[in-house]
């Protein structure tokens, strides 16, 4: 019953993860390669930006703390399998076979080309971007995720026999015709990129960036060899970054290694507790402090804490040239479970750079509008029964063309990676039913 629990709590509920511990126990790393490649397609990845989910179901944690440190030995199974060779190859497809084009070649749009292409499909991955990679080589920094590591696998695919198109703009409706006249199926895993606006007076000021904005340039600065010819940089610069998730700390991380003059965080909701409260015991999520490496990095920086929790920016304020000079900030009463500003607390915090860390409200809808999709009132593909199916609802009954689907963030909304090569390995399963794979 324990490994049913545990099993249940992942984005993968398939995950075979005690099998593969067990095989790592007892040093026959082959077996658990292949064990792991049945249900992760691209451990890589998932095993250096997921952040663990299934640790915290792990009820070894309760005892000492301490979970099985599932992360790590799935780190350790694909290291060993890429210095090894490299995950097992398969034939490349037949002249005839069925043609699938994926739009996106983030997470979920490799996860579902590498299932369709094993299966037999001819698939042709369409990428806007100079690389492919999406969120996995433009949206996480290279210090928590190598380049080379992504460019890695899309070689492998590549030699696969899975085409890359680069720089292509598929929201464009004459380019998502001709994909559409050319595909027996067609997945739109674009991602949902549209970030939350902050809703504040001035957040239009130079200097306000979007963080999805910043960590391209930074890395693209990466790419390039040159860290100091990034478009968007911090260096000598005193950041507020607003937002407490992920992609907010990832903002931090970046900005000391930019060389920023000071650095802090703004977090909205209140601060968590060091420890579990009552009713949030094993196996839910923890809800507790935690602190990743951009904010220990900072913190090292500023000689202190540099986290603010329930803080609520009132006005970005800026200089005489119409730049951000700072934040006037508010702290925030939640003692009663909504958050209402205090009386006189109002302060300012200095900023030339505000990096805007507030999360996603969708994907880009002209992808969708391009290809007869209906969307729904969030933003994201309608699919023909919400929930349960991936092909998409089409604006028109009976437009002639391929069958149009969607995977990942573009179907379920900004998530995390492991969740969108989940639904993107579902979806692929219903297109190979679709098309007798």
């Amino acid at each position: 019953p324990l490994v049913d629990l545990f099993k249940k709590v992942l984005p993968h509920q398939h995950n075979l993860i005690p099998e593969w511990n067990e095989l790592i126990y007892r040093g026959r790393m082959e077996a658990a390669a292949e064990r792991l490649a049945l249900t992760s397609p691209l451990p890589e990845f998932t095993s250096r930006v997921c952040p663990a989910l299934c640790e915290a179901a792990c009820n070894l944690g309760t005892v000492d703390g301490q979970p099985v440190t599932i992360h790590d030995n799935e780190r350790a199974i694909s290291d060993w399998e890429w210095e090894h060779g490299g995950p097992a190859r398969f034939p490349a497809p037949g002249r005839n076979a069925p043609r699938v084009t994926v739009v996106g070649s983030g997470p979920a749009g490799l996860a579902a080309a590498w299932d369709l292409a094993r299966r037999g499909a001819r698939v042709t991955i369409v990428e806007r971007d100079d690389r492919a990679g999406g969120l996995l080589m433009y949206g996480i920094p290279n210090m928590k995720l190598e380049k080379s590591i992504v460019q890695r696998r899309v070689d492998l695919m590549e030699s696969l026999g899975i085409e890359f198109r680069l720089g292509v703009d598929a929201s464009r409706a004459d380019v998502a015709e001709g994909l559409l006249e050319e595909s027996d199926a067609v997945i739109l895993a674009c991602g949902a990129r549209t970030p939350r606006p902050l809703a504040s007076p001035g957040a239009d000021a130079a200097g306000v960036v979007y963080a999805v904005d910043y960590l391209e340039a930074a890395t693209r600065a990466v790419l390039a060899g040159d860290t100091d010819s990034s478009v968007i940089s911090a260096r000598g610069l005193d950041v507020v970054v607003i937002g407490g998730g992920d992609t907010g700390n990832d903002c931090v991380g970046t900005a000391v290694r930019q060389g920023a003059q000071s650095v802090r965080q703004l977090e909205f909701l209140p601060e968590p507790p060091a420890c579990p409260r009552e009713g949030n015991g094993w196996p839910q999520w923890p809800n507790v402090k935690k602190t990743d490496y951009g904010q220990q990095e900072a913190i090292e920086l500023m000689g202190a804490e540099m986290r603010t929790w329930a803080a609520d920016t009132i006005e970005v304020l800026t200089d005489e040239r119409g730049g951000v000079r700072g934040l006037l900030v508010a702290n925030l009463d939640w003692s009663d479970g909504t958050p209402r500003r205090i009386e006189g607390s109002e302060h300012e915090i200095p900023a030339q750079l505000v990096l805007i860390a507030c999360g996603f409200t969708g994907p880009e809808t002209s992808t969708f509008d391009a290809f007869g999709a209906l969307v729904s009132d969030q933003g994201r593909a309608l699919t023909v029964m919400e929930g349960a199916s991936h092909r998409c609802a089409p604006k028109t009954q009976g437009a002639p063309g391929a069958a149009v689907f969607a995977c990942g963030d573009a179907r379920t909304g900004s998530s995390l990676v492991v969740n969108a090569i989940a639904d993107a390995l579902a979806c692929a399963d219903e297109v190979a039913r679709e098309l007798a794979l």
